[in-house]
């Protein structure tokens, strides 16, 4: 289905708010809302993650941005061919693990964006 199924949230500052807001809602499909933001519900799959990384860690590359924003989505393939279609390249390739399914963009902003798609049930 490629939908985002949430996230605890992320609030940062870009040069140009509205640019950012349009990119969101064009790539990835975000509902903006008219004061600017989106709300979604609770997942029904994976959690939330609070993780410290080292300052010299390379993990968020090519973004020069002290954070990554992780988003979970039901489909990880899915939302990547419609970042293709709206004209965002993935960052690397695809990884599969045992927490799931990872991808990654950069956002307008420079902020590199980590695409989680959990396993199944049936797999963990």
């Amino acid at each position: 289905m490629a939908k985002v199924l949430g996230i605890g949230g992320v609030f940062f500052k870009a040069a140009d708010p509205q640019a950012v807001r349009d990119w969101y809602a064009r790539v990835l499909g975000f509902d903006i809302q008219d004061w600017g933001g989106v709300i979604w519900p609770h997942p029904a799959t994976g959690h939330g993650n609070w993780s410290v990384f080292a300052a010299d860690s390379d993990y968020y590359a090519p973004s020069t941005a002290p954070f990554m924003v992780n988003y979970i989505f039901d489909d990880l393939e899915g939302v990547l061919a419609k970042a293709r279609a709206a004209g965002a390249e993935p960052v690397g390739d695809v990884v599969d693990g045992e927490y799931g399914r990872f991808g990654w963009l950069m956002d307008p902003a420079g902020v590199k964006i980590e695409l989680w798609e959990p396993p199944s049930p049936q797999a963990t």
